[in-house]
């Protein structure tokens, strides 16, 4: 285990493509893995303070999707897309022999919870979906799309972080320097071509983003209701202009059982330690 209280892990994916996971807590616990997913320009660094607390409890597996973070480039980006990740997670629950998990997924890792309860549903214990469902506001899909893949470079973490504040802060207007500065930490990384810092992703992913953003997303609302046999909590920023208070209210129509909370003073993503987020989180867990 490193010093940070994690261990690191590697498998390949049906392609041979390198991806990268960590591991939290104990691995025998009888409780219910926890399975962190990121957003689309994320990787597992979003949930290291979220997973430490946690892993206390559960073992808890953060994974970095292909072109995220440790886990290896593709070098076709036509690969980026859903259902090479759906592939690339049976195959990382099948490398931890982990049959039933409870996912906690980050705007598209919350959509990919919803295929997963599609493609694989007997493999779901629980979801907790952070800002995310199955409508995406068309104002933030197209926000995303525009700078998604833009190249930004820095020659310190605190230009870095300067660098997001500048971008997000009406996402995160309440937000203090050491939040600001794990949010840096876990968006850029060392540049070993240049001197300084680069974001922590393959900027390729936004080729076929860019080509998607000109059309109409695919309805899913069949894969949110594939959810309809395991507990949901859905969080949402008070600010997102990701998931609309409109589709969340229609997600507890379609899906009674669900728990919903509004964080406030956030936008997209909540970093789930509000204390808001936090109670939700830890009561939910509680049962499972």
């Amino acid at each position: 285990m490193t010093s940070d209280g994690f261990t690191e892990h590697y498998f390949h994916a049906q392609d041979d493509l390198r991806l990268y996971y960590r591991v939290y807590g104990d691995r025998h616990s009888a409780r219910a893995a926890l399975l962190c997913l990121p957003g689309l320009t994320r990787n597992a660094k979003d949930f290291h303070d979220f997973a430490l607390q946690q892993s206390a409890s559960r073992r808890v597996i953060c994974f970095d999707f292909r072109g995220r973070g440790r886990s290896a480039y593709d070098p076709n980006p036509a690969n980026y897309q859903p259902s090479v990740y759906l592939s690339d997670l049976q195959h990382l629950l099948a490398v931890t022999h982990l049959h039933r998990v409870i996912v906690l997924g980050t705007s598209m890792g919350g959509i990919m919870a919803m295929a997963m309860a599609a493609a694989m549903p007997t493999a779901l214990a629980g979801v907790i979906l952070n800002d995310v469902g199955p409508d995406v506001s068309e104002a933030g899909r197209q926000r995303i799309a525009g700078y998604i893949g833009n190249p930004i470079h820095a020659p310190d973490y605190e230009t870095a972080m300067a660098i997001l504040q500048k971008t997000y802060a009406p996402a995160y207007p309440k937000l203090g320097h050491d939040a600001w500065m794990r949010i840096a930490r876990a968006t850029f990384t060392e540049d070993r071509t240049h001197a300084g810092l680069r974001l922590d992703y393959d900027l390729n992913i936004a080729i076929a983003l860019r080509e998607q953003a000109k059309q109409p997303l695919p309805d899913l609302w069949p894969l949110f209701r594939g959810l309809h046999h395991v507990p949901v909590l859905a969080l949402r920023g008070a600010l997102s202009d990701i998931l609309t208070a409109e589709t969340l209210i229609r997600m507890k129509r379609e899906h009674a059982g669900m728990t919903a909370i509004t964080i406030p003073d956030v936008g997209h993503v909540p970093q789930l330690d509000e204390p808001e987020a936090a109670a939700a989180i830890d009561a939910y867990l509680a049962g499972l």
